[in-house]
């Protein structure tokens, strides 16, 4: 079984994700989103939330599970008796930072890190935009994939 974790902090998770995830599932059998709780990082939505959203989002999709963890990405993918990770690159910063950290998960955990680079159309979406609008009251439906619910 060909399974991968796809992490981030997905606060929140945007339609560029939904889009990376479609696209792994083409040649994945399984994909387990992990949410990275990182406690120095401040978050729009608590993680209970976002975990609740995104399992909404994916509730008829069985290959997609979705999972908090609080500590290495590798030491997650492990439990997860995941072999590689997916990641979305959307500019070449991203790229870079990306490879340095794929190269260590490789040496580290024998782990293979997939980038799928962004559509073109949705290199501008970014959680940190999104939570940007939310703050100044905007709304932000068009940067969410269809269905996800905000509410908890």
């Amino acid at each position: 079984m060909r399974r991968a974790i796809f992490p981030g902090t997905f606060d929140p998770f945007t339609i560029g994700h939904d889009s990376v995830v479609k696209r792994a599932l083409t040649f994945m059998d399984e994909i387990v989103i992990g949410i990275g709780v990182n406690e120095s990082k401040r978050t729009w939505f608590p993680t209970e939330q976002r975990v609740a959203m995104i399992r909404r989002l994916y509730a008829d999709e069985p290959r997609i599970r979705v999972e908090a963890y609080s500590d290495l990405t590798i030491d997650f993918a492990r439990r997860q008796e995941a072999r590689f990770i997916i990641r979305g690159i959307r500019t070449v910063h991203d790229f870079e930072y990306e490879e340095t950290i794929a190269d260590i998960n490789r040496k580290l955990a024998s782990i293979e890190t997939i980038l799928l680079f962004t559509e073109p159309e949705l290199t501008s979406v970014s959680s940190t935009i999104v939570r940007e609008l939310l703050h100044y009251g905007k709304d932000v439906s068009e940067f969410l994939p269809q269905g996800m619910k905000m509410e908890p």
